[in-house]
């Protein structure tokens, strides 16, 4: 049980790094701290664009994978006696 345990705890590890990656290079949407940096000037007449989609897409893969090594993690610990 403690090689799963090492490998969602690794899983989760890596989705948490690859999950702040892929947040920061979402691009700003106006009226937060986007606008310190600059992401408000710029105003998106458009829709978004394939490019944003697929972002959205790979963000809401790796939360639901960083979601069930989470949900892994807590169900070993509830119900591994030592």
């Amino acid at each position: 049980m403690t090689a799963v345990r090492i490998s969602l705890q690794v899983v989760l590890v890596v989705a948490s790094l690859f999950q702040t990656l892929l947040i920061l290079l979402h691009k700003g949407k106006g009226g937060g701290l986007s606008d310190m940096f600059g992401g408000g000037v710029s105003s998106s007449l458009g829709g978004s664009s394939v490019a944003e989609r697929n972002l959205d897409r790979f963000t809401i893969a790796v939360a639901l994978v960083w979601t069930a090594a989470i949900i892994g993690l807590g169900l070993i610990e509830r119900f591994t006696t030592t």
